[in-house]
């Protein structure tokens, strides 16, 4: 497949591509801005405005609705290093936060998770990674990213997919531990932190 050029004979990247670091393995199959963007548009667009990102918290709830695990998934990162993160990506051009909500929880755990995503789309927190470290708890060196984060009930098989290992179940405290806490780099433990403490489980 030939690969789309600029008028000005630059190669050309779709608009859709993955704009964050965090955003590894995001489907090509749900792309809907067809517009393109050359390799300079696409850093002078990430150094200039901020880019609008969806997170979630997968959980285990008893019959009470009472939290009683939390799923992180597993990744290998560029350098070979393995990390803990969550399901995270980046909101399409004309795609709204629900369905990207969805559409991410598909991507990071399979199409049989069967993700309850609350009627209120009110997020427990709004995380803003900035590319210069201690601006805020999370970082991102490539870019100014804004996501909204979410605590979402599965009920189904997880199967991670795309360039996820895996995804371990924790208990609360254990997810709140050092241990899994020092794997979850840029400021994703402080996230998994308060997203503990708004479902009453403080540490």
């Amino acid at each position: 497949m030939t690969t789309p050029r600029h008028p000005d004979g630059k190669r050309a990247i779709p608009a859709t591509t993955r704009l964050g670091k965090y955003d590894q393995a995001m489907s090509d199959t749900t792309e809907t801005t067809p517009g393109w963007l050359t390799e300079d548009e696409l850093e002078t667009t990430r150094a200039r405005m901020p880019i609008l990102y969806v997170e979630a918290v997968p959980v285990r709830v008893d019959d009470s609705g009472e939290v009683t695990s939390i799923g992180l998934l597993l990744r290998i990162g560029a350098d070979g290093t393995i990390s803990r993160t969550l399901v995270s990506g980046r909101v399409m051009h004309h795609e709204r936060v629900r369905d990207a909500l969805l559409r991410h929880l598909e991507k990071d755990l399979g199409p049989v998770a069967l993700p309850r995503v609350p009627p209120s789309l009110q997020p427990f927190t709004v995380a803003e990674y900035f590319p210069t470290a201690g601006v805020t708890p999370y970082h991102d060196p490539r870019q100014h990213a804004v996501s909204l984060a979410y605590i979402v009930p599965v009920t189904g098989d997880c199967r991670p997919r795309q360039d996820a290992l895996d995804l371990v179940w924790f208990t609360p405290a254990e997810a709140a531990s050092p241990a899994v806490q020092n794997d979850m780099p840029d400021g994703r433990g402080a996230l998994l932190k308060q997203a503990l403490a708004h479902v009453g489980h403080s540490y």
